[in-house]
This record gives structure tokens, C-alpha cells and sequence, in this order.
């Protein structure tokens, strides 16, 4: 739903406008003056402003500007009697993209929201066109030879043309957020937003308001509205990322949101429609999960419609060198070349931390041979397993004994060394979950 300012210092016509965007369904606030505006753009986000020239404190033109000097995205018109008309295209050319004259026509004024919201939507759709450009090229890429990724692959496509919920499984780093929004780049909603979320990085007391947004008031530090990422995905596609992390409670609103596909913000009573597909992704077992009471059977089943699972990089080293080429091209063009023994040295290495480790190993190996321009197998001499398979049967104490707080401190270092301080990968090296190894990774590597 649009969010629409109007600022005028007569309460009348303030009212009025408020009535005819209002009965078109736009929610709709109101400022006395341009100072009064300029606070509340501050404080909450705005699809458009309608606001009168003339206003004491501070005019129509002098909030214009001050809008364009804080950059904030939002097109503001005009209302102005039509004696003063030349003013308002003056302002135009200062960066309003129009105007309405009073007394007010309610079709001209309605044609002219409607235009310039138009113009708010194309507007936002540019900026996330510009961080997306920000990146660099081919990052979204999904590079394969493999035949265990092009099965993956034949799995996105013939569900990407469905509105199914998919739930992508996996390792940390094989590439299940690429994997997403191929199957979004590939739907039907492919011209809506793709909005990712990572549940695992969102403070617990926060969850809900950031799913589902919040009413100002409705907690401490809420001095705004805020719209949340289901509203904001309305009409696209939405990737819960880490969804094995979200709260319980956050889980019941969750199924609740995709059973009735409405929301509720935190502190409001509304009821708002959301139109969103849903892709989900964990590195958790799930079902394991479900059986320990720390995520609910229900959500569980309606989540996991299409269960896709890419695999490990060490179950498809056919793609190790593609994917390496691919990275060192996209991070130094033609200027550095892998050689052939630094290929093999590839294809040798387990890839505990899968294509975000190659993807690492291969910038800093581009790093380190700006100037001889090939990486070789010394380039790469950082990559070492861990290798503790003999551990049990092979180990004997010394007989003047060990440090085994300097052992675990040694082994946490270098499990983290080898797959790229991903943790869940390190974790796996030293056969611990993810839970045990943050204990032990605190405990010995504590300043």
C-alpha cells in the first residue's frame, strides 16, 4: 500500500486531499507546514509528497530542496492556485515532477497520484538496479559441467515455473542463496523483487518485526512505521535463508502467514494481503530438528513442498576448475592465468567450505601473483587439510605429555585456516556440531 504526505497550512484542504487519496485505499499522513514535513520525512519513508508552494516557516520549494540535499528518494508535487503557476513550473525545473491547481479537479488530482507513483515505483526499482550494478559481473552465475549439478539444475527449472514453496538444502557455501534466485530469475514473478532474508543474523527480538514490520509505539525505539520483508516481497519472491534459526514463536507466525497469506505488523490489528513465493534454505537437518521440539512439524511440512539439495563441491569436482576460472575472470580479467599443476592442486583438495573456500582461495591467490601473473601450486600451499581420519587409532601420548589446551587451541585454528572461517565447515572437520564447536572455538581462542 502507498504512503502519501500532504503539506499545507490550510487544515481544510489538508482534509480534503486526505479524503480523496484515502478512499482510494493510499494511507495517508499530514504536515502543517514544510518544517513539520521535513520531520516526519525524516522519521518514516514516503511514496510520494503533495505539498502547497506557499506555507510560512518553511515553503513547498525550500522542502524540495531540502529533500534533494538529505538524497532522499522521493517525488514531490506541487499544489499551487492557478495565479502562481509560473512558480510551480519554476519548481519543476528545481526537481518537482508536477503539479495541482486548486480548486482541486478530484480525476486530474487521482490521474497525477497515480502517475507518480508510478514514477516512486520505477524510481526504487533504479536504485536496486544500481546495487546490483555495484556488484561485480557474473556474480549470480551458476557455473557447472558436472552431471550431479545439472541434475540440480533441471530440479530449479521445472519447479521455478510453479508458485510451490522450495525448501534448498545443504552445506554452508554450496550456493544455495544463487540457487534461489535462479529459480525467482526463472519464474513467473522474474520482473518482482527477490528479497533475501538471513534468519540467522536477525537479533531474536527483532524477528517478527523484521518479517512481518511494526507500528510506531508498538515497542521500545519504534518511533516509525516500518513495512516488513513479506510486505516489502508482495508481488515476488522471498528467501529465507537459515530458516532452521528462526525463533519458535516467529514459526508460528510464519505457518500462520502462509496459511491465511496475510500479516499482521508487530503492535497492529490489520490484516494485509501478501502475494509472495517462498523459497526457504537451511544447512540444519530439518527433520532432526522437528524430532528435538526446535522447529515445528507443521511449518516443516508446509515448507518442504520441493526439497532441492546441491551438492558438496568434493561431489562434483568436475566443476572445481570451471568455477575457478570463472572466479579468477571475474576478479582479474585476462591478466592472471591458473597453470596446470595449480588445476591438479585444485582437483586434489577436499573443499571442506565448498565454492565460497574456492572462491576465496582463488582472490587471495590472485592477490598474492599480481606481478608474475599465473597462479601455481605454490600459490596455493595456504590450502591444507586437516587430517585427523588416524587420529583415533594412530595417536600416542608423549611420554613428557601435551598441552591439550594448546592441541584444541591448534586444531580450532586450523579448521578454520582450512575451510575459510566458516564455522559450520569447520565444525564438520572436527566432528562436532555447529553448537559444540562456537563453545569450544570460544574456550580456546579467547584473548
Amino acid at each position: 500500500m502507498s504512503r502519501i504526505l500532504v503539506v499545507d497550512d490550510e487544515e481544510k484542504m489538508r482534509h480534503l486531499l486526505s479524503i480523496m487519496l484515502k478512499t482510494k485505499e493510499y494511507e495517508v499522513d499530514e504536515a502543517g507546514d514544510g518544517r513539520e514535513a521535513l520531520g516526519m520525512v525524516d522519521e518514516c519513508s514516503y511514496d510520494m509528497i503533495i505539498t502547497d508552494i506557499k506555507m510560512p516557516r518553511m515553503d513547498g520549494v525550500e522542502l524540495l530542496n531540502r529533500i534533494k540535499e538529505r538524497k532522499i528518494p522521493c517525488p514531490v508535487v506541487f499544489i499551487t492556485a492557478f495565479a502562481t503557476i509560473e512558480s510551480a513550473v519554476e519548481a519543476m525545473r528545481q526537481g518537482a515532477v508536477d503539479y495541482i491547481t486548486k480548486p482541486f479537479e478530484e480525476d486530474r488530482i487521482l490521474l497525477t497520484v497515480e502517475r507518480t507513483l508510478n514514477l516512486s515505483r520505477l524510481m526504487a526499482e533504479n536504485r536496486e538496479l544500481r546495487q546490483q550494478l555495484q556488484t561485480v559481473a557474473g556474480d549470480d552465475e551458476i557455473i557447472y559441467v558436472s552431471r550431479e549439478m545439472s541434475l540440480v539444475m533441471d530440479l530449479a527449472s521445472r519447479v521455478a515455473a510453479s508458485e510451490t514453496a522450495v525448501l534448498i538444502t545443504g552445506e554452508s557455501g554450496t550456493g544455495k542463496e544463487l540457487l534461489a534466485k535462479y529459480i525467482h530469475k526463472t519464474s513467473p514473478r522474474n520482473e518482482k523483487r527477490f528479497v533475501p532474508v538471513n534468519c540467522a543474523a536477525i537479533s531474536s527480538n527483532l524477528v517478527e518485526s523484521e518479517l512481518f514490520g511494526h507500528e510506531k509505539g508498538s515497542f521500545t525505539n519504534a518511533d516509525k512505521k516500518a513495512v516488513g520483508k513479506f510486505e516489502y516481497a508482495s508481488g515476488g519472491t522471498i528467501f529465507l535463508d537459515e530458516i532452521g534459526d528462526l525463533p519458535m514463536e516467529a514459526q508460528a507466525k510464519l505457518l500462520r502467514t502462509l496459511q491465511e497469506k496475510k500479516i499482521q505488523r508487530v503492535g497492529g490489528n490489520e490484516e494485509i494481503p501478501v502475494d509472495i513465493r517462498l523459497i526457504c534454505a537451511t544447512n540444519q537437518d530439518l527433520e532432526q530438528l522437528v524430532e528435538s521440539h526446535c522447529f515445528r512439524q507443521d511449518l516443516f511440512f508446509r515448507i518442504n513442498v520441493f526439497p532441492i539439495q546441491p551438492p558438496p563441491l568434493r561431489e562434483r569436482m568436475d566443476d572445481v576448475v570451471p568455477l575457478a576460472r570463472h572466479f579468477l575472470k571475474r576478479m582479474a580479467g585476462s591478466r592472471i592465468h591458473l597453470s596446470k599443476d595449480a588445476e591438479i592442486t585444485l582437483m586434489n583438495y577436499n573443499w571442506p567450505g565448498n565454492v565460497r573456500e574456492l572462491s576465496n582461495a582463488i582472490e587471495r591467490s590472485a592477490i598474492l601473483e599480481q606481478d608474475s601473473k599465473t597462479i601455481t601450486r605454490d600459490s596455493l600451499c595456504f590450502l591444507k587439510s586437516v587430517t585427523c581420519q588416524n587420529l583415533e587409532s594412530g595417536f600416542r601420548l608423549p611420554a613428557d605429555g601435551i598441552s591439550l589446551e594448546n592441541f584444541e587451541k591448534q586444531m580450532v585454528k586450523q579448521a578454520l585456516e582450512t575451510t575459510g572461517n566458516n564455522q559450520s565447515a569447520a565444525a564438520k572437520l572436527l566432528g562436532l556440531s555447529r553448537a559444540k564447536f562456537r563453545v569450544l572455538m570460544k574456550q580456546t581462542l579467547k584473548e
